[in-house]
Order: C-alpha cells, then structure tokens, then sequence
C-alpha cells in the first residue's frame, strides 16, 4: 500500500527537534513518485500527512495517517516550543513572523552588529562569522569560524541568518556543528516533488518551514546550506540583497544532472584509486617500483598516466588531459607544475631519474619502424651497385679514418702523397650511402624527415637504420668498400691547382681517434709519411685561406658520453679537446676543402646544390688582437658574424671560411643535405639529369633544416645537463679555471670553465679584465631546471 503525496499540508519534523526512531513513517521512493512503509525511521526524515486524503490498495480502504500519529505529533510541537523558548534565551534569537514586512525586512536587512552572517573569503571558502562593526563607510569587520578578525564588503556576505540579534561570537563552532548534524540532502527530494507539483518558488525560510516546521535561526540556516549546496533539484530564480528565491528545476533536468552526478562520482572514485597507485609505487624501493608497461595495462589508468606524463612535458593534446593532470596532482598534495608532474613519475619509477624530457617535448623519433628495418635490410641483401663499371679502384693508397673514438659509423678518410714536382695530391673519401638508397624511397623519405643523425651523451638514433649505416655505408678497416673520392692537387701557396670526383673503391688502412693520429704526427715515423703530408696540407691550406679572409676561431670542444644513463646514478666520461689539435686541425681542412671543391665542380656543371656561404663581415681582425687569442678571442669574433646563407642555383661565397663556395659533401650517412649532394653529383657523373631542380632543393632544404636545428637544440640541451650533472658530483671545495669572455652588466662576466668547456656567468672581482683567468668554485648545480651558481675564489 503507498499514500502519495499531496499539496502543502505536510508537516515535517524541525532540524531542533529530537529522534522520531519510536515509531514508523512512510518513505519516499523518487522512481515511482511513491511513499512506501519502513520499520526504521530516519531522524532527518519526513513525515508527511493530509487530514482528508484516502487511498485505496487491492479491496481495502485505508484512512490517513493522521488518526495515527495525531497525538505523537501534537506532543512534538509542544516539544518543539519548548525547545525554542530555551534556544532564544541561551542565544539571543528573535522570533519571526511571516508577514510581508518581515519578507521586506529581510530583503533589505542591513548589516548590524551582532548578526550572524555567512560570506565568501575567497574562490573556494564560505566561512560563518558575527558582524562587529563597520569598517569605513560600507565595510565591516567580522569575526568568523576559525577566530579570524577580517574586514569583508557587503557584495561579500551570501546570507544573514534571520531572527538573531547579538550572537556571540563563541557560540559559531556549536551552531556549525548542530546545522551539519541536522543536514539531510535527501529532505530536498521531498521539497522538490511538491513545489514542481504546484510550480511554487520559495525563500529559504519558506523551505525552512516547509520541511522543518520551522523558521528558528538553525532550520533556516540548514534550510540555506541545504540550498546553497545542492546541485540537482533547484535553481536560484532570483536573489535580493542577501535573500534569495529557488525554484525547482524540471524532472528530466534533475534526471540529466543525476546522470551527470553519478559519473562524477564514478570518476571521482577512479581517481581515487589512481592517486592511492601513484601513493603505493611512490613508497617502493626504487628497484620493486611497477615497470612502465604496467601503467597501460588498464584504459583508465593509462589515460591518467598519459595526460600526467604529457603535462610533465608541455604537450597536453588537450584541456581534458590537461584538467586531469592537475587532478592528480592537487589529490597528491603536489602544486600544479610540469616540475612537479616530472618529479612524480620520476618518484613512482615511470620515469627514470635522468629522463631526457626533450626527447618527447620535441617528439624525436629514437627508432625505426619494422617497415623502414625491413626495407633497409632488403637493400643490403639485393641492391645492386649502379656505379660498378665506372668505380676507379684506389685500394693501392694509404687511407686513413680519423674520428672520435666513440664513432658509430665513419662517413669519411684521407689519403696524401707527395708528387714528383714536389706538389701534394689530396684524396678525401667519402662514404656512398647512395650507392643503396635511391631518392624518394621509402629508406630516403624516412633520412629526410629525421634530417640528421642525433648524438646525445647517453645514446645515438641514426639517420639510416643502424644495419644498414653500419655493416653497408660505413667505411671499414681492411674491408674493400664503395666511396665518391674528391681527389685535390694544391699549389704550394695551398690553393687548389687542380681536381676530380669520381665513383671509387677503396680499402681503409687506419681507424684513429684524434688522440692516436696527434700522437703519430708528434712522433714524426718515417712509415707514416702520408700522415706528415696531410698534415702539411692542412697547414698550407690554412694559411692560404687567412690570406683570403678566413677568420680562424679555434675553441673548445666537449665530448661527454654517460654509461647505462637509466642508473640512478650512471657513469659520466667527460673530454675537453681543444679544436687547435693538429688531428683536428688536419681533419678539419681536408673537410672544408672538400666542400669548395664540390661547390666549384657543381657551379661548372650547372648542378643545383646546397650551396652554403656566409657573407663577408666586414670584420677587423686586429681590433681583437688585444684579446687572447683562442675562445676568448673566437667569443669575441663570433658575437660580430652575420647569419649563414644558403643558395640551390649557385656558390655564395663564405667570408668566414675565406672561399669562393662550399657543399656539405662528407657526412652523408648523418646528414641528409650532404646525401642530396650525392645524389645530383653522382647522376651528373652517370650522365643522368640531376634528380632534383632548384626549387625542389628549397624544399628539402626547409623540411631538413627544421629538424636538423631541433636536433641541434635537444644535443645542447642534453649536453649541458650532463656537464652540469657531472658538476653536481664533484666535491664542493674543486676550484675550475674560468676565463672571462665578456661582461654580460657591472662585475657579472660571461665565463668559460676550461675543466668542462661550459659557459656559465658570475660575479667577478674589481680588477679583472676580459681575457684574465679567475678561479671558481661550484656553489650549486641543479640538471633538470639548468642552475649553475659559481661564486669567485679571492686568493
């Protein structure tokens, strides 16, 4: 049997009044719009009656409940008025009547002191406070919850509770405490079904009365939070001074917004069980930590995981991934910051300590795909060698490799001897990657799009497939291999008198690092004449480009390579080698003379290149002759340069290498620009019309030129947190050798520490001077935000 409910005429139990647990009520159920019988009686619960309504079930006629709970309500009221006498006289509430004076009164109630008023500190916080006294003409000073004296403006306060006057201030914490316990939201439901019923708005106090009984100063205020609080069943209509009107909102709104609320509070729970994840991996040892796979297991957890991790990196694909980031952190007590999202999967073992987070900010490709794999490893099983006739076999010669010693793949050597009328003939072998990739297939399309090979401290991702560069393009001691040779016969004065390019073979004799081939120079072996030519070339050639107006700028250089860098704490190696080395020096001539020579035999057979040049600044090299010479000199030198140019039709000439024009030729297994070079070279020399025109070149160049200046970035960027890792190892009482390249404002210096080739800044003494050498001392270095705090020994 059910009663349904009707009109106003429920009267329903007030927030001060005592449990009704003796005896039984009905209970509304919200899916059929019915009452039904309970054996338990909730203390916050309805009782709703009517003194005529009947209602019939099956044959039986059933009365109201009102000829059976008449006298126990009756004995509540009396209860209930009791009660209230008692709590105005402990509190100093006034009664308050209905009447349309009061509802004015209330609508325009004016701040006084002693009213108990709720108002908003700030975006997330609504505190209940005792009015004091005004503060200037419209504010006024409070007394809130927490003991705080505050001075609030009126547009602040979001409701007075009615009928009090001179509350104290002690008596806040237990009104907070009766109104919580007193609060029911399911009250609403009943509320909501009968005023939709009759289409009515009401007041709070009107709402009060409604499912309390009552106006009392805590019905009210229970009557507001409930109201204030609630998110399903009404809406404000409209809102006078501190009174507002709520109406009820229409059922298949209440239905939406229910919906809505449940998957609220699914997702709520959801993220709940993430955070107490990320809790449970955070307190692991390092070594029981859950591996990253594990985080993708489940969609939902892989969801957060991904949304956590491109937040960390500043990428968020969107403000879904974005919001639920900083979710997660806010539950994890963290403050909403990509350092903080890193720390965390760093914490939890998703990322390692040394994450390179520049890798994924700058979404470079660390491997290739099964497709590209497939397809290189075909070409090294069937590719045939277009240029097989026309290769010139320069086994017979001496030909040296010299890299560093941590070289994966070896695009180029050198070859010298000395001819009869005492000139010296150069070969510069370059290795012939085109001799497998054609351009526009599928290995050539996937080099273009990553532009370069990337070295990094703590790892390599080639350009080619790593089969591929290394057991089919790289050069290999003692092994026949395929090469494009730019042979150079130089005037004594070390221009060039004359040259060739042609498709060659050749067998490698030495592999040397830097090292190896300087100490061979020094030791001046007869057997190794060919070496001592070269690097008398390289001499000569050095001198002749001074006296066209090359601006030598020798420097420092760094190499630093970490070991298992997913350690807490990895292996770092760490070389400063001074590019003045007679290794480097040789090396490095023999390479830009390759270049002008490529760009002088493209610029006679009209082939469109990658020419490069850097106009000629008009730079006098002896307004920095005070300056030592060296990095300080070179800093100094490089601050005057213009930017670089580059030209697909004809040479440009570049004033600081002191030549007519120069191609990028002998790195084409690292850079895809030298590889194109190859290509319209060697179609010239198969007679073939080059494969691509000028304006096709451009737009290589531009595709390549983006990648290749991100590559660059992410190797500096890895560089010196590495450098600056290695410096946060080292005991706080090392001294470095700094030189002052220049002063940045007042006594703060730009400076080189000549220990690990970095640049950094501090204060430095009166007295120094750009060039001058001081020592410094590391005061603290931080890797991951890129700190480097120096501070100036005095001696």
């Amino acid at each position: 049997m059910a009663f349904r409910a009707v009109n106003s005429c429920s009267v329903l139990r007030s927030a001060s009044s005592p449990p009704l647990s003796a005896f039984r009520c009905c209970h509304f159920n919200p899916r059929n719009l019915q009452f039904r019988w309970s054996s338990k009686l909730n203390c916050r619960s309805p009782v709703l009656w009517h003194k005529h309504r009947v209602s019939r079930s099956g044959g039986g006629r059933f009365y109201s409940l009102y000829s059976i709970v008449e006298s126990v309500v009756e004995e509540l009221e009396a209860l209930r008025r009791r009660k209230k006498v008692s709590a105005t006289a402990k509190m100093g509430m006034v009664g308050m009547s209905s009447d349309d004076g009061t509802e004015d009164k209330l609508m325009n109630r004016t701040l006084e002191k002693g009213l108990l008023l709720e108002f908003k500190k700030d975006s997330e916080r609504v505190l209940l406070a005792v009015a004091q006294r005004p503060d200037g003409k419209k504010n006024w000073m409070v007394f809130d919850q927490n003991g705080v004296t505050s001075s609030i403006k009126p547009q602040q306060v979001t409701y007075i509770v009615p009928g009090v006057e001179n509350f104290e201030q002690t008596e806040i914490a237990d009104f907070i405490k009766k109104a919580e316990d007193n609060l029911d939201p399911s009250l609403l439901e009943f509320a909501w079904l009968e005023l939709l019923e009759q289409n009515k708005a009401v007041t709070t106090e009107e709402l009060a009365e409604m499912i309390f009984g009552s106006t009392e100063p805590l019905d009210s205020y229970c009557a507001h939070l409930l109201l204030s609080r609630d998110e399903l069943y009404f809406t404000v209509l409209q809102t006078k001074g501190s009174r507002s009107f709520y109406g009820p909102r229409p059922t298949d709104q209440v239905e939406e917004l229910q919906r809505k609320k449940l998957a609220k509070e699914a997702a709520e729970k959801e993220l709940q069980e993430f955070v107490e994840l990320l809790k449970s991996a955070k307190a692991m040892p390092s070594k029981s930590k859950p591996p990253k796979s594990s985080w993708a297991a489940e969609e939902k957890t892989r969801h957060k995981i991904e949304s956590l991790e491109s937040y960390a990196i500043d990428a968020c694909k969107d403000d879904e991934q974005r919001k639920t980031a900083g979710m997660i952190l806010k539950a994890m007590g963290l403050v909403r910051t990509t350092s903080s999202a890193v720390n965390l999967l760093i914490d939890i073992g998703y990322f390692p300590r040394h994450v390179n987070l520049d890798l994924q900010k700058f979404n470079i490709r660390t491997y290739h795909s099964d497709e590209i794999i497939a397809a290189a490893e075909s070409l090294l099983l069937g590719a045939s060698d277009p240029d097989e006739v026309d290769r010139k076999n320069l086994t017979h010669l001496k030909v040296y490799a010299i890299d560093v010693d941590e070289a994966d793949e070896l695009d180029d050597a050198l070859s010298a001897t000395r001819l009869s009328d005492g000139r010296i003939k150069i070969w510069i072998h370059v290795a012939d990657p085109a001799r497998f990739v054609q351009p526009g297939s599928i290995v050539d399309r996937e080099a273009m799009e990553r532009g370069t090979s990337i070295f990094l401290p703590t790892a390599t991702y080639p350009m080619f497939p790593e089969k591929l560069a290394m057991n089919g393009m790289s050069l290999k001691q003692g092994e026949i291999c395929n090469a494009v040779t730019v042979s150079v016969v130089l005037h004594s004065d070390g221009s060039i008198a004359e040259y060739s390019v042609e498709n060659s073979i050749i067998k490698p004799t030495y592999m040397l690092t830097y090292e190896s081939a300087s100490e061979l120079l020094s030791l001046n072996l007869e057997e190794e004449a060919e070496l001592k030519v070269l690097s008398e070339a390289a001499t000569s050639r050095l001198a002749w480009r001074r006296q066209q107006g090359a601006i030598d700028m020798p420097s420092l250089e760094t190499r630093i390579k970490v070991a298992n860098p997913e350690d807490l704490d990895p292996e770092i190696n760490l070389y400063v080698e001074n590019q003045d080395n007679p290794a480097m020096r040789l090396v490095s001539e023999m390479m830009i003379l390759c270049g002008e020579v490529i760009a002088t035999f493209g610029s006679r057979n009209n082939i469109p290149l990658p020419y490069r040049g850097q106009p000629q600044t008009n730079i006098d090299v002896s307004a920095f002759a005070h300056l030592p010479e060296g990095p300080v000199r070179s800093s100094a030198i490089v601050r005057t340069m213009r930017a670089a140019e580059i030209d697909f039709s004809k040479p440009i000439r570049h004033g600081i290498l002191g030549i007519s024009g120069y191609v990028q030729f002998t790195s084409p297994i690292r850079r895809y620009l030298d590889l194109v070079a190859h290509y319209q070279v060697k179609a010239f020399l198969r007679g073939d019309s080059p494969p691509y025109s000028h304006g096709q070149l451009e737009g290589i160049a531009s595709t390549v030129n983006i990648n290749t200046k991100l590559a660059k970035r992410l190797s500096s960027l890895s560089h010196r947190y590495w450098v600056l890792e290695y410096l946060r190892r080292q005991p706080k009482e090392n001294r470095y050798r700094a030189l002052i390249l220049r002063f940045i404002k007042d006594r703060i210096a730009a400076l080189l520490l000549v220990e690990v080739g970095l640049q950094a800044s501090a204060w430095v003494s009166l007295g120094a001077e750009i060039g001058d050498e001081v020592q410094v001392r590391v005061v603290d270095a931080h890797p991951r935000d890129d700190v480097l705090s120096l501070k100036e020994i005095i001696q």
